[in-house]
């Protein structure tokens, strides 16, 4: 109690003491993020809200006085624990630190501060003519630190890449309150080692990102969604394959099992046909003079593989109406039963099919529902299961099939994030997919940036 009191004194002394909580109830609201823990294992010693980088490197002195970890925070909406505390610490909450310092239309760049919320830079750049394609489900709330923190992805991935790809250059504060400028408001950089690609994806345990340059591209002229539907998961999984052996590049090819779509239907009535055992939603973009085209030759694909129904979007309207339906997926799955937990594997595309459908035997056998999305352009798969936490033998057996979906991603060539991360979560798992020599020179590469292992520890591994 007399190192937290002294704790709070020095991060008061250093901060606005309106921007430090030390409160019970106010320690216990930053305790968690949006995975779904059974219980709150541990709470903040501080919760701590920065607004400028000098803040920043202050915070972090006052952790290495004291020895304690520094927990960075966006929106909270990462659902793997990366921002769960465990053992005491600060919660270095970024919420303030929320401008758009700078939209350069003639370099089609954009510096930013991590607080800022992803959906809301994705308007203003397109009031620009300019775009910013990664699109995280909670892009409305989530933000650009979190989505470099954790890698972020989405629907557009297929098309266009995830957060690493439009990452130009970072300005990190490191573990011992020094700077670190990652790389140049340029383009193409091929001068030294890419260090910025170190911290995309690090969950915070090797600095903290307090600015970002990110690359822009311009904007689609026009865009709309078919959404294909399919008595098979097989068919659905082949005709993802026909559309790219044609040369056809949509945005996304998003994914739902049968599960999904009947769950989604009950939550968010938005007409989708419930008797189907799979749907693509399938958004194609470009020169509005290419849209029939492209519209022409996919449903023409979609005929051919055995598609049962499509539906295209013929205006704004419909286009985000299916959006909505197919980002409700989690939120309709909780509310199946008190808890629900959503999963990130990717396999090679050639292994898909065999991946949705073992993921379904595996939850059978423990007889347990599963919902199923999706990004199946680029192999990446979200179940999303629904459970009791206080029923210890369903959470048993949630546990057991959790560790063999990840074994059989692993059979499957696949890894156990492809936008997600780590986290706590995970971490037990990782193993299966990454190899001793690997994790070893990662936990070298840990202790050289953070040796008193302050930055977010016994994160990943």
């Amino acid at each position: 109690m007399l190192m937290k009191n002294k704790l709070i004194s020095d991060l008061k002394k250093s901060l606005p003491s309106f921007n430090v909580l030390g409160t019970l109830e106010e320690r216990y609201a930053y305790a968690q993020d949006a995975t779904n823990v059974r219980k709150i294992e541990s709470l903040p010693d501080a919760v701590v809200f920065v607004e400028t980088v000098e803040e920043v490197q202050s915070v972090v002195k006052i952790a290495n006085k004291y020895r304690i970890p520094v927990i960075c925070r966006g929106a909270g909406t990462n659902v793997v624990g990366a921002c769960v505390v465990q053992h005491g610490g600060i919660i270095l909450n970024f919420s303030k630190m929320n401008k758009i310092i700078e939209i350069n239309k003639e370099n089609m760049t954009a510096v930013v501060q991590p607080g800022v919320v992803l959906g809301c830079f994705q308007k203003e750049v397109e009031k620009l003519g300019l775009f910013y394609p990664p699109d995280p489900s909670n892009l409305t709330v989530s933000t650009i630190g979190g989505s470099i923190a954790q890698s972020s992805g989405g629907a557009k991935s297929f098309k266009y890449g995830t957060t690493k790809d439009y990452i130009i250059d970072l300005k990190v504060v490191m573990a011992n309150g020094e700077i670190l400028q990652t790389g140049a408001n340029t383009i193409k950089n091929a001068t030294g080692y890419n260090l910025g690609s170190l911290f995309v994806g690090s969950e915070g345990t090797l600095g903290i990102v307090v600015e970002a340059t990110l690359k822009l591209i311009p904007k689609p002229e026009s865009k709309k969604v078919i959404m294909a539907y399919f008595d098979t998961v097989k068919d659905a999984v082949h005709a993802v394959n026909s559309i790219i052996e044609q040369q056809i590049f949509p945005a996304t090819i998003d994914f739902m099992d049968k599960n999904a779509i009947l769950t989604v239907e009950k939550f968010y009535p938005a007409g989708l046909l419930t008797d189907k055992d799979a749907a693509l939603v399938i958004e194609i973009d470009g020169f509005k003079s290419s849209m029939r085209y492209q519209e022409k030759v996919i449903t023409g694909i979609l005929d051919n593989s055995g598609a049962s129904a499509v539906q295209v979007s013929h205006n704004n309207e419909e286009y985000e109406k299916i959006w909505t339906a197919r980002r409700a997926s989690m939120g309709a799955c909780a509310k199946l039963k008190p808890n629900v937990t959503t999963d990130d594997v990717i396999v090679p595309r050639e292994n898909l099919e065999k991946l949705v459908l073992g993921i379904r035997e595996i939850c059978e056998r423990y007889r347990l529902d599963v919902c199923m999305v999706g990004h199946v352009g680029d192999g990446s798969v979200h179940p999303q299961i629904p459970i009791n936490y206080k029923d210890e033998d369903e959470y048993r057996r949630y546990k057991l099939a959790k560790s063999e979906i990840y074994d059989l991603t692993a059979q499957l060539g696949g890894i156990l994030s492809g936008e997600h991360g780590i986290g706590s979560q995970k971490r037990a798992y990782i193993h299966k997919v990454i190899n001793s020599t690997a994790l070893d020179y990662m936990r070298k590469i840990k202790r050289i940036f953070d040796p008193n292992n302050i930055l977010n520890p016994y994160k990943i591994f």
